[in-house]
């Protein structure tokens, strides 16, 4: 069969992000529909694409996007999105469903959660539950509809491997909840990019759900203790309780982990109950090449791999926050005016700008912010413990910045290689606040001019209130980011030309091979 037309909603999510490029490479056509285009400008796929801007909810942006399209992946959900998210997850998908039958879709493909057995929908989660409240409805769409269902899915940069990476790895001993002693089916990320990609091309007389698992069935605590034979730290030592609700869960994983408590208690409410797959019928329409199933070992490797190369494409935390701001920019001529408070910050760095640059595209992560690492920590605990993200989200890459990424409590919202990065706040703040960070050739030769802008728009007396208390420590941390940003850039000047002033060594012959690299 030729090349088909592909629709991707929530292609800045996680899956979505992964799952346009192995269209590609699969011969399809891929069409994405995204709120913020932007977000989507800098992957590297993003050129063999085409991008609408449009809300899945939104009736006219789905029919025009659905215009021409054999297979519509719906890969949007509500997760962590706050009261009435049920509610808004069944209009949403109703609108979809709708408007594709209109549109003469010839198949819709939607990955769900796997739902535990014999267990009433009033019992479950309410998450599990509008998870497959969708699924039933895009099955009644009147469309040929693939929905697969998976449990917890194991990749770089997945909520589920996250919590797991981060529990056992910041943990030796450990007081849990009983739900670590729940069985369930985990799925290798690469699994299910496999399926998504085989359920394009299903006869258009399948229309069903199916229960898609790697081959290992266990519990969660054997899940931590395999992370920890395969991360080769020393064994873990579990104790369970059962008076750790997932209410009180979702704290104790916020605390330990960089997942939020708004993502943490769906994660550990899907939990509760035993979700091991009833089927493997997926096999007869996409059958599994030798060595798939992904076991569950090799499925940690590979994330692992993937996680000390620096080279995840896509994490739990891509997706935008619900309910960020999305006010106009203060640079935009239409700002819509009001009090704007400002802290601008400006000095003249003996570094050439490129490496003044490499220093203001490597902040957040494990660099941290260049000034009073307790202040920002301090922030971060605060955000935390009002349901915020908090700054341990850190970095997709180590050294590379692009539109749409997350960098600990901020998200960034532009970027011009080698002069300008703008991160829009997504911490819990009574206002809407940037940081601008900018690298310029100072014109004198090989120096470079350092500029820096904090902006804040308050919202109601709150927020006015909120800048006028920190503003007394806004010396403190941005002149001292700005003196330490200029400080780093230095050193890096003077270690770069250290390094191109050694002797060069004798060439001696390398007769290692290159490592094989999966593609979790």
């Amino acid at each position: 069969m030729s090349g088909l037309n592909c629709l991707v909603t929530g292609a800045t999510g996680y899956i979505g992000g992964r799952l346009v490029p192995e269209l590609l490479d699969a011969g399809h056509r891929v069409r994405c529909l995204a709120r913020s285009p932007e977000k989507l400008r800098d992957h590297p796929w993003a050129g063999r694409t085409e991008i609408v801007r449009g809300d899945a909810g939104d009736e006219d942006s789905v029919a025009a996007a659905l215009d021409g399209i054999d297979v519509a992946y719906y890969l949007v959900h509500a997760l962590g999105g706050g009261t009435g998210f049920e509610e808004r997850d069944r209009a949403t998908a109703r609108t979809f469903a709708e408007r594709a039958r209109a549109a003469g879709v010839r198949r819709i493909v939607y990955l769900g959660g796997l739902t535990p057995a014999g267990i009433p929908a009033d019992a479950l989660s309410a998450h599990l539950r509008s998870r497959a409240e969708v699924g039933e409805i895009l099955l009644a769409s009147g469309v040929p509809t693939t929905v697969l269902r998976a449990a917890v899915i194991i990749g770089s940069g997945s909520a589920s491997f996250e919590m797991l990476r981060y529990l056992t790895e910041r943990l030796p001993v450990m007081v849990t909840p009983s739900w670590v002693g729940t069985r369930v089916q985990p799925i290798a990320v690469r699994d299910v990019l496999r399926y998504l990609v085989g359920s394009a091309t299903m006869p258009a007389g399948v229309s069903r759900a199916f229960d898609i698992g790697g081959p290992d069935v266990v519990t969660y605590e054997t899940m931590m203790h395999r992370y920890a034979a395969v991360a080769q730290l020393p064994p873990r030592f579990i104790l369970r309780v059962p008076m750790l609700t997932p209410g009180l869960s979702s704290h104790w994983i916020g605390l330990i982990t960089p997942v939020p408590r708004a993502l943490a208690r769906p994660l550990a409410e899907s939990l509760r109950h035993e979700v091991v797959c009833a089927e493997h019928d997926i096999a007869r329409w996409v059958p599994d090449p030798p060595g798939t199933p992904i076991g569950l070992d090799r499925a940690l490797e590979l994330a692992l791999q993937r996680v000390r190369e620096a080279r995840v494409t896509t994490r739990w935390s891509s997706a935008g926050v619900p309910g960020a701001p999305s006010d106009p920019l203060p640079t935009d001529p239409d700002w819509a005016g009001g009090s704007l408070y400002t802290d601008r910050r400006e000095l003249a760095v003996e570094a050439s700008p490129g490496a003044l640059w490499r220093v203001v595209e490597g902040i957040g992560g494990e660099n941290g912010w260049y000034s009073f690492p307790l202040a920002w920590a301090v922030r971060g605990w605060l955000d935390r413990l009002v349901g915020g993200v908090g700054i341990r989200r850190g970095r997709r890459d180590a050294a590379r910045l692009r539109v749409g990424d997350s960098l600990d409590f901020w998200r960034v919202e532009e970027i011009e290689p080698g002069r300008l990065l703008r991160l829009r706040a997504e911490m819990r703040l009574p206002g809407l606040a940037w940081l601008e960070m900018y690298a310029e050739a100072d014109g004198a030769a090989g120096c470079a001019r350092y500029r820096q802008r904090a902006l804040f728009h308050p919202h109601g007396l709150l927020g006015h209130l909120y800048w006028w208390s920190v503003s007394p420590f806004h010396a403190v941390v941005f002149g001292g980011m700005a003196r330490n940003i200029a400080r780093a850039a230095q050193r890096l000047d003077g270690e770069a030309a250290t390094a191109s002033a050694a002797p060069v060594p004798a060439e001696v012959p390398d007769d290692s091979r290159p490592a094989e690299h999966g593609r979790p």
